[in-house]
């Protein structure tokens, strides 16, 4: 009899993708472990392995579904007739094995089903709410308490989508929401347009960018580090880091000074836990790289960047910028992050407001060196100046700590000594 095989957890957060390669037909033989297909994420395209042997009897999506966790792939006649007769038994033992498990399934979901769409799901005042482990942490993270969360899942479980969606009630009683909703004219009476869909990184961006806009009373603290130094530091050195494979980059000397400061300001590498009303503080340091790729802005971490000097950092962020264009990394890849740092130096500007990416509490912008005119000892000497932007969550951190934070970044990237001394 046939199972079915279907989408599996696909690790934090992940609840969909879209498919955009299926990689075996009706009749092939199909080992455990094997690609089936490679779906787009909201960060990676991922390879999804089957988990089970057998001749593949049915495909059950298309090339360009967007699929959810749990949702049925392929149907697979496990086992095969082999010619070899010693191996029989074991084809005819494998069927019953996962057939239980398939054909109930539908059975509970069904009876489920009809009383959520005639009634309102029970909202929990004890007890264990039925929630996965990714929806609660999410939940934590944007500060909804999950009790009052009305699950639409079978026996009243609570789904990502249910979280997100309590949550723009709460917007939207604070009258956020219908600004947000406004309709849009039809822009085809003043002329030509196209409409195109969004990629699966460009929609889930914007969804996360909003909630982060919505939910963190965000602050951006500017100033400008003395780099001059710094910079004929970068040319002495440059060739050791070439020789070791990787490119001696502000961003790689950067990911090291804040790995620093991050021990120096322990309230930069945290979380807000609201519904707990705590605050985490994280004892490893991992920095966020953003990545600017075609398929849209995606963050790559760096880990354990206080256990690895310039060189090492240099050396892997040299690999993990090109993986990260061609999608070479999954969203494992792409997690744990401390705080993150984003470069737009090489397309120019002089400042911008980089937006926290939750659960982190700050971010640091950069933007492109410029020289200036400086007065120094009553001489006017010419000096290389990198702008920074730090915006922080002003829930946690204070605008004296802000302001104290990104001077001692600035004062490490121009004498780099503090950084070993106070490091």
């Amino acid at each position: 009899m046939p199972v079915q095989f279907a989408l599996p957890d696909l690790g934090e957060n992940i609840e969909s993708g879209d498919v955009i390669r299926i990689l075996v037909a009706v009749g092939d033989r199909l080992a455990e472990d094997q690609t089936v297909i490679e779906l787009e994420t909201d960060k990676a395209v991922i390879e999804v392995p089957s988990s089970v042997d057998g001749t593949v009897t049915e495909i059950l999506i298309q090339q360009g579904d967007t699929i959810a966790v749990g949702q049925p792939i392929l149907a697979v006649e496990a086992g095969e007739a082999p010619a070899v007769e010693e191996t029989s038994p074991a084809v005819e033992e494998a069927p019953p094995a996962p057939a239980p498990v398939e054909e109930p399934a539908p059975t509970p979901i069904a009876q489920e089903a009809a009383p959520v769409a005639e009634k309102a799901p029970p909202i929990y005042t004890d007890g264990p709410v039925p929630a996965a482990p990714s929806t609660r942490r999410l939940a934590r993270e944007i500060g909804v308490d999950i009790a009052q969360v009305q699950g639409t899942g079978p026996g009243g479980r609570i789904s990502i989508d249910d979280v997100k969606a309590h949550s723009k009630k709460l917007h939207a009683a604070r009258g956020a929401a219908p600004a947000a909703a406004a309709p849009l004219p039809d822009f085809s009476q003043w002329g030509a347009v196209e409409r195109q869909p969004m990629t699966k990184v460009r929609e889930i961006t914007a969804e996360r960018l909003a909630q982060a806009w919505a939910t963190i009373p965000q602050v951006t603290q500017f100033d400008k580090a003395d780099i001059t130094s710094l910079e004929k530091w970068r040319a002495a050195y440059g060739k050791k880091a070439e020789a070791a494979g990787g490119k001696l980059t502000p961003t790689a000397i950067l990911i090291k000074v804040l790995g620093i400061a991050l021990k120096v300001f322990p309230q930069f590498n945290a979380s807000i836990d609201m519904a707990q009303r705590e605050v985490v503080y994280k004892r490893y340091f991992h920095i966020g790289i953003a990545v600017d790729t075609p398929h849209g802005l995606l963050v790559p971490v760096v880990r354990d960047v206080d256990q690895k000097n310039i060189i090492e950092l240099a050396v892997e962020l040299s690999e993990l910028a090109p993986k990260t264009r061609e999608r070479k990394i999954g969203p494992a890849d792409m997690q744990g992050g401390s705080m993150t740092i984003s470069n737009v130096g090489t397309m120019g500007g002089t400042a911008f407001t980089p937006i926290v990416n939750p659960p982190e509490v700050a971010i640091l912008g950069v933007a492109r060196s410029q020289v200036e005119p400086t007065y120094i000892d009553g001489q006017l000497q010419p000096r290389t100046f990198l702008p920074l932007s730090l915006s922080y969550d002003h829930r946690l951190i204070d605008g004296a700590d802000g302001a104290r934070f990104l001077r001692w970044v600035c004062t490490a990237l121009e004498d780099p000594f503090i950084a070993l001394l106070e490091g």
